[in-house]
């Protein structure tokens, strides 16, 4: 298994993940365009031409970005594969120069284990909410959010 960045060949399959797991309520539907758009966020755990996994980091500001679009195919969750991308994620944030990456998530026990801490969403800047008044739950939010910060 091999963590990559996502190309444009990926798209379609990433697509049908990200939406099958949004019609569950669980994160955010995204359209081929804007995944097009923003195919450099992503990356792919792909293991035999087969794409296992999927994770986007996206930045927002100067010292912020957002890990989005989390996804394990089912069968292969609890093998790592999740952690493996945001880690991949947060590495790349510090190359960049990234001081704060955020989550907002239902699995919050999830990215403790991987370093974040639990914040309260009102302390994330403005920028954020473009997303989320495209979200059903708008303006209710249910999801926990967290922040992972680069040590000096």
């Amino acid at each position: 298994m091999k963590i990559r960045k996502a190309k444009i060949s990926d798209i379609k399959t990433i697509h049908k993940l990200i939406n099958d797991f949004s019609k569950k309520g669980q994160m955010l539907p995204r359209s081929l365009n804007e995944l097009y758009e923003n195919i450099r966020d992503f990356f792919v755990a792909e293991e035999d031409r087969k794409i296992l996994g999927v994770c986007a980091l996206h930045i927002l500001w100067e010292d912020l970005a957002e890990i989005r679009s989390l996804i394990v195919q089912k069968e292969y969750r609890k093998k790592g594969i999740g952690t493996l991308l945001v880690k991949k994620c947060l590495n790349e944030a510090k190359q960049f120069g990234v001081k704060k990456v955020f989550v907002l998530t239902y699995i919050p026990e999830f990215f403790k284990k991987v370093g974040f801490k639990e914040i309260e969403k009102s302390k994330l800047p403005q920028k954020i909410w473009g997303d989320c008044i495209r979200c059903p739950k708008f303006p209710e939010c249910d999801e926990m959010a967290l922040i992972y910060n680069f040590k000096e």
